[in-house]
């Protein structure tokens, strides 16, 4: 398996995760005194999908099929978010913290992916754009941590 396609399918999967996981803190905070935070998680929750999607459509230009399988630390962590869901219930500066948990995970999964020698330099350029995103996006989750 390439370097690509390797560090591919973490990030798909951690994007995933994201996705998911913005979509369900949306919904528990949509009708909360949050609203913002429901719009942001939102929004949130389609960049990660879109940002999958890059991805997924890169590897099969590449010849790779990335988008099929897990690795055992994905669903580890997703386990854990599992969890910790149900712990937070729908209380909004747990729904927000949990965010901001998924977010510093996403940060260091692409920071992960970058430290990687062999990426070629499409897919490290694609990567690169991501991380800036997704940091971006994890000030702002932080953000709304501190207003909660």
């Amino acid at each position: 398996m390439s370097a690509d396609a390797k560090v591919a399918k973490e990030l798909v999967e951690t994007l995933k995760d994201g996705e998911k996981g913005f979509a369900s803190a949306a919904d528990k905070l949509r009708d909360s005194d949050h609203p913002e935070a429901a719009a942001t998680f939102q929004r949130l929750s389609e960049q990660r999908a879109g940002f999958a999607r890059d991805i997924v459509a890169m590897g099969h230009e590449y010849g790779d099929d990335v988008d099929k399988g897990g690795t055992a630390t994905a669903a580890l962590h997703r386990g854990w978010l599992s969890l910790k869901d149900a712990l937070t219930g729908d209380d909004a500066s747990g729904v927000i913290g949990a965010a901001v948990t998924g977010e510093d995970h996403a940060v260091s999964e692409y920071e992960k992916a970058l430290e990687e020698d062999d990426l070629s330099d499409g897919f490290r350029s694609l990567v690169q754009q991501q991380h800036t995103a997704v940091v971006a996006a994890r000030d702002e989750v932080k953000a709304l941590q501190n207003l909660s």
